[in-house]
Order: structure tokens, then sequence, then C-alpha cells
């Protein structure tokens, strides 16, 4: 599978998930990160291209790696079972680069990953990435509660807080398009009008 038409059906991800043998937990999670996910692209600027299927799918699959680990390591493990069974490579690049807020290459290093950047790129990648951040475990939560939650995970002065405001930022952005204006019919992609 080479291109973003060869993505696997909804039924197929969630297949895909239980048979790599992701816990019912991390399902519900991947669903949550789904609609949060869905929600963000319809408040995005129509004149913004953005593939929903490819958002809905990563959505769905960023946390396959947690089969294997619950560690910061999981989405590159993620990356590898997809690539392993075949899929794009970028639904590979998105599992892969939804840790965190983002991890550059020196905190990669660090933290023992692949010495690479796992920086969300795509606007569906930076999707993906702050919608899983919007869903604690099962549970919806707000920007300001996921902030919280990251300095509470990673301290207070950690720069992964500062991506994640960043990222806030952007996906802001995209709903009010590359021309600033705002797109009144839309929501606020967190949650407020």
């Amino acid at each position: 599978m080479n291109s973003v038409s060869s993505l696997p059906s909804r039924a197929k991800a969630l297949a895909t998930l239980r048979k790599a043998g992701c816990p019912n937990k991390v399902i519900k999670h991947s669903l949550l990160v789904a609609k949060i996910a869905e929600e963000i692209v319809n408040s995005i600027n129509p004149k913004i291209n953005v593939d929903y299927h490819l958002v809905e799918i990563g959505a769905l699959l960023h946390d396959i790696g947690r089969s294997i680990t619950h560690g910061v390591e999981h989405g590159c493990v993620g990356a590898a079972i997809l690539e392993e069974l075949g899929y794009p490579g970028i639904l590979v690049g998105l599992v892969r680069n939804h840790v965190g807020a983002g991890i550059p290459r020196k905190e990669a290093i660090a933290l023992g990953l692949p010495p690479r950047d796992y920086l969300p790129a795509t606007a569906e990648e930076k999707v993906v990435c702050y919608a899983d951040k919007l869903a604690r475990g099962s549970v919806r939560i707000s920007f300001e509660e996921a902030l919280k939650a990251f300095a509470a995970d990673l301290g207070s002065h950690h720069p992964g807080l500062a991506r994640f405001r960043r990222l806030h930022e952007e996906i802001v952005g995209l709903a009010r398009g590359a021309d600033g204006g705002t797109c009144s019919s839309r929501k606020d992609p967190s949650g407020k009008r």
C-alpha cells in the first residue's frame, strides 16, 4: 500500500487494532480521538485541504503500538507495526509523530528513541496529535486541562508545553484559514465558540 487511497476502512482499522492485541481501553480512547479529530476537521476552513479519511484512520490507529508498550516509544512501535502490515508511509508517519506535541531529535535521543524528529508536520498529523491530547483515556478534556496534565506529566518548564501551546494555536489558525478570517458557522476546535 503506497497511497492514501490504499488506507483501510474504519471497520478494517478497528479490526487491525483488535488483531494487534490492543486492550479495549485503548480502542475506546482511539474512538474518542477519532471523534474529536472529526470535529476539528469540520471546524477547519474549507479552503484548507485536509484529508478526512487519513485523519479518521490515523486517529483510530495512532495508538496501535500500545498493543506492545505504553511507553513513549509506542509511536515508533506502532509505526513499525503498520509498516510491516504494508500501510502507506503517510499513515506510518502520522502514527510515529503523534506522541506528546511532537518530539525533536535531541529529546528523542535523550528518551532512547531512534535519532530523528518526531514532529507532526502535515495538517493531518497535527489534527490527530492535538485530538489525542484532548482525550484522557476515554474522557474528553479541554485544552487547558490537557495543558495541566502535560505539565504534571513532564514538569512545568518542559519544552513540550510550549510545543503543545503552538500546536493549539496552529489548530485554531486552521479554523480561521490562511487569510486569517474566521468561519463564523464553524466551531472552535477546542470545543468553545
